[in-house]
């Protein structure tokens, strides 16, 4: 069983940073893409930033040139460092593994003076 779990959200002010982290069990994490998605309060899901199996990042460009996704295949985990944060960005991240239905629980991220 696939389980993956989401840390790393809280609360910053606008032009601050974040880094959120991800940890797969259960699955051939190298062999898999992870992408990040995040939902904000009366909105629909919205893609974030994907890695490819190969280290190739894919990202919206609402975040390009402020995000940057990552991976530790050792350490099963996958990263989203979050810079020149803004209110937009504020919503419920979700970690995902591309391509299947397995996805986290998500984690808060709020951006407020």
């Amino acid at each position: 069983q696939v389980q993956i779990v989401e840390s790393g959200g809280g609360l910053v002010q606008p032009g601050g940073s974040l880094k959120l982290s991800c940890v797969v069990s259960g699955s051939a994490f190298s062999s898999r893409g992870m992408d990040w998605f995040r939902q904000a309060p009366g909105k629909q899901r919205e893609f974030v930033a994907l890695i490819t199996s190969g280290d190739k990042p894919y990202y919206a460009d609402s975040v390009k040139g402020r995000f940057t996704i990552s991976r530790d295949n050792a350490k099963e985990s996958v990263f989203l460092q979050m810079n020149s944060l803004k209110s937009e960005d504020t919503a419920v991240y979700y970690c995902h593994q591309f391509s299947t239905t397995y996805w986290g629980q998500g984690t808060q991220v709020t951006v407020s003076s």
